[in-house]
């Protein structure tokens, strides 16, 4: 039986459509509720020092220091999500690779066996 082989460029161009598909999904689903529930309690906070009378110089340092966090939670759990889902999607591609090399052995086995039987 002769031996199938899948090329490894068509590996490498299938993985970075994985990759590019991992950081789409990541982009997008770092904002989550969770995030937006974040950035509105800071908004709270904000807004009742302010009517409190405390001094901007206290309010901008406590509202620039929410935004970072919202930041750095955001940029944490996107890297996160990320690795997650890249994971998922090369182990698609390795499912998809072994389909494909088993559909290809298959045809291989037929043509072998109607072959055998002219």
């Amino acid at each position: 039986m002769a031996k199938v082989e899948v090329p490894k460029q068509v590996n490498q161009e299938n993985e970075k459509l994985a990759i590019q598909r991992a950081r789409e999904r990541a982009r997008t689903a770092k904002w989550d509720l969770n995030i937006a529930i974040f950035l509105f309690a800071i908004l709270i906070i904000v807004v009742i020092l302010l009517f409190q009378g405390i001094a901007l110089e206290i309010v901008a340092p406590v509202a620039v220091f929410g935004l970072a966090m919202v930041w750095v939670t955001g940029w944490r759990q996107g890297k996160q999500l990320y690795a997650r889902f890249l994971e998922e999607e090369l182990v698609k591609l390795q499912y998809e690779q072994t389909r494909k090399v088993e559909e290809v052995v298959e045809e291989a086995v037929q043509k072998a066996i109607r072959a055998r039987l002219r």
